[in-house]
């Protein structure tokens, strides 16, 4: 048992336990003197949950309610295992075990092998993924690197929620699992992973979590042992918990409830690696005489950048939402949020270099700005922006855009096509620089239309897709230019890019931002079908896209900027929109639940049926007929009511067939999908929709206004009206 040390950085009077209260708020001094029972701390971004519980052990251990050899603290990555040590050896606790769940697993497992299996522990597989691809072979499933990388997250995803392979395709489907293979090729691939490590006497990360819970279960008296030297625990980010780890923390417990847990279910955005917030939502009813504290005083951030926020989560939905915190922000007030519109991807990534560059010359350090994204394959265009700009940059957990496996194969295939020239039957019949390149990296897996799902293999052709994009700009601006032209500007790129770069502005995805915090966030591409992301389908997967722009709002210390730009390339059309998430909260924009077109559209009122009429979405002129029944482009996104559409539709059907006519003689399906998105209340908003002339809205109103508001439409003949 080690005594608890003073630190030397502690000043002078600070070394009682009082000492250790001074400077905390009233939610933290109660969190930091609530020592016994189980206490939940919902605590929201920026509220200082990491200062709360390490004064919490430190005042226990201080006054002597705490041995600094009993408490356990766990966490989930070593970066914020070691700041919380730091921490608690500056406040004088430093005998105290801070952790990840997989650290204290395998000393514990290294520790009480020998007595509980006996022979020496088996040896720790650092990289799966070549026993995986092994596996695959042995399967006779061949795995690209993508797939490799996915199949392997599938695995890891299956062991966590304590998921045997035989039993993986069916938790795969009721978990709406986008798998990269057939499930059952992954569950043989699987099951033949395991039985390779067994071979060979080795054990992978996960396996450290199931042997340490199996050993704590079946041998009682190392159970005990263990429970006798950690006797309180404190979780950190308790909404990112895995089965499998709740499963270990319920086992070092035993029937004890010395237990503190701090989370943000607003925060659960790795649902994806078998995380998730029910153990913390829950914890009120596992412990119902649990102490709640909640921490919503936020010292990170502007009142204005708080405000964006609490308004993000105002529209949240589902279980998640219902547990949100109205965060208060104590700092001074600073700039608004910057909004900022662009035409194309290029435009937004110069103008957002520009800014960059701004704010450093106003004296903002590079390395306290941030610029976040969806996804790594946007940071090409960043990478480049930044770099005519003259601003120092630093990628942060991803590898470089050209450093990337599949960039470089695809650039060595352009070059390989470039110096065959004419002789490349990849090029036979294949005119103009973009359809080349699309031809040579159909060879490196690119495909015209994405992959379905996320991971590995999206990631893979979103980073191709970067490069043909990159090659269709280039060729716009040298009409002339050749693959050989081509292949020298992008090695031209990558010598520009590869600067060392010591304090640089941060280039990341919004998940690898999670805990971390700028003076200065740009969060840019926030369009819908980026954010939420394409393949986000379900409510939940929605919702945890919300989460995740709300953790990349809340990085932000003093400056914040949102971007989206209305085309991808230079001269495109700007069909796109910004973020659904950014409507009601952007000026200018309609709050949820409003109908564009409807009384509260404030571009509706300006709308006359004089001068040209324009897209209510994109603001585009308008010419063709459909687009003007609808009042929007074809291919601009859809606010349709689809219950509404399909009464409407089931409504015409009776009438034509009672007047026997077609159903188009009624209304078209394109001026029911228009009343569908403007779902009329009134005759004049009605007769506002073209196609509703003055026959048929005296013919049809009573009847299309009823059914709008819900309503069963009269039975009252028509030519009766």
């Amino acid at each position: 048992m080690t005594s608890a040390t003073h630190s030397s950085s502690f000043t002078a009077g600070a070394d009682s336990a009082d000492a250790v209260l001074l400077g905390l708020d009233p939610e933290q001094r109660e969190v930091a003197t609530t020592l016994r029972g189980p206490v939940c701390v919902l605590a929201g971004a920026g509220t200082g949950k990491t200062r709360a519980i390490t004064h919490r052990i430190a005042y226990g251990v201080r006054s002597g309610q705490l041995m600094p050899a009993s408490v356990l603290a766990v966490t989930f990555t070593n970066r914020a295992a070691g700041e919380m040590r730091g921490r608690l050896r500056e406040l004088g606790a430093g005998g105290v075990q801070a952790r990840t769940f997989h650290s204290a697993a395998l000393r514990q497992l290294q520790y009480f092998w020998p007595k509980a299996v006996g022979g020496d522990v088996p040896r720790l597989l650092e990289r799966k993924i070549q026993f995986v691809a092994e596996a695959g072979a042995r399967c006779r499933i061949r795995l690209d690197r993508g797939e490799l990388r996915d199949v392997t997250g599938e695995i890891e995803w299956a062991k966590v929620i304590q998921t045997v392979p035989a039993d993986y395709p069916s938790a795969a489907l009721k978990a709406g699992r986008e798998a990269p293979r057939d499930l059952a090729e992954i569950a043989q691939i699987y099951g033949t992973y395991e039985q390779l490590k067994r071979d060979r006497g080795m054990i992978d990360f996960e396996d450290v979590l199931l042997l340490t819970v199996g050993i704590l279960q079946d041998r009682r008296d190392i159970a005990e042992q263990i429970r006798t030297q950690y006797q309180h625990f404190v979780v950190d980010e308790y909404q990112d918990v895995s089965p499998l780890q709740q499963r270990l923390l319920d086992l070092w417990l035993g029937e004890r409830d010395s237990l503190c847990v701090v989370g943000d279910a607003s925060q659960t955005i790795y649902s994806f690696t078998g995380a998730t917030p029910d153990h913390l939502l829950n914890f009120r009813t596992k412990y119902p005489q649990a102490t709640l504290v909640k921490l919503v005083r936020d010292y990170r951030s502007t009142p204005q950048v708080v405000h964006l926020a609490n308004g993000l989560l105002a529209q949240a939905r589902g279980r998640a939402a219902e547990h949100r915190l109205e965060l208060v922000s104590q700092r001074e007030t600073g700039p608004d949020p910057v909004y900022a519109e662009y035409s194309d991807e290029p435009a937004e990534a110069e103008g957002i270099a520009h800014r960059v560059r701004d704010l450093v010359a106003a004296g903002v350090p590079a390395g306290e700005i941030a610029v976040l994204y969806r996804i790594n394959a946007q940071s090409e265009v960043y990478e480049q922006a930044l770099a005519d700009a003259g601003v120092p940059y630093q990628l942060r957990g991803a590898e470089r855009f050209f450093e990337r496996a599949e960039v470089q194969k695809a650039i060595l295939a352009l070059r390989g096509a470039a110096r065959s020239g004419g002789n490349d039957r990849l090029l036979d019949d294949v005119v103009g620089l973009g359809s080349q390149v699309r031809a040579v990296l159909s060879s490196t897996g690119w495909t015209s239309e994405p992959p379905a799902g996320s991971g590995a293999v999206r990631d893979q052709w979103e980073s191709l897709a970067a490069l043909v994009r990159l090659a269709e700009d280039f060729a716009r601006a040298r009409p002339t230019a050749t693959l050989a032209d081509l292949t020298a500007e992008l090695d031209e790129r990558k010598a520009a890019q590869h600067a060392p770069t010591v304090q640089g502005v941060t280039l990341a995805s919004l998940h690898a931002a999670k805990g971390l915090e700028w003076d200065a966030v740009f969060l840019v591409g926030l369009t819908d079908g980026m954010i939420p992301i394409t393949y986000a389908k379900t409510d939940e997967q929605i919702e945890e896209e919300r989460r995740l722009l709300y953790v990349g709002v809340t990085r932000a210390r003093h400056h914040l900027t949102l971007s989206w730009a209305l085309s991808r390339t230079p001269g495109g059309r700007g069909s796109r929109r910004p973020s659904r998430f950014l409507n009601g909260l952007r000026p200018g924009s309609l709050a949820p639940g409003s109908r564009p077109g409807g009384p509260a559209d404030p571009a509706a009122r300006k709308r006359g049926r004089r001068g040209p009429a324009v897209c209510r979405v994109c603001r585009k002129t308008l010419t063709d007929a459909g687009e003007l029944k609808l009042m929007r482009c074809e291919d601009c996104p859809s606010d349709m009511d689809e219950g509404l559409y399909e009464r409407l539709r089931d409504w015409r059907a009776v009438q034509a067939k009672e007047q026997g006519m077609p159903g188009y003689c009624v209304f078209t399906d394109k001026t029911l999908m228009a009343i569908a998105e403007a779902s009329p209340s009134q005759e004049g908003e009605l007769s506002m929709i073209s196609g509703v002339g003055a026959r048929k809205l005296e013919r049809y109103g009573a009847d299309v206004l009823a059914i709008c508001a819900g309503e069963e439409p009269g039975t009252k003949d028509p030519d009766d009206a």
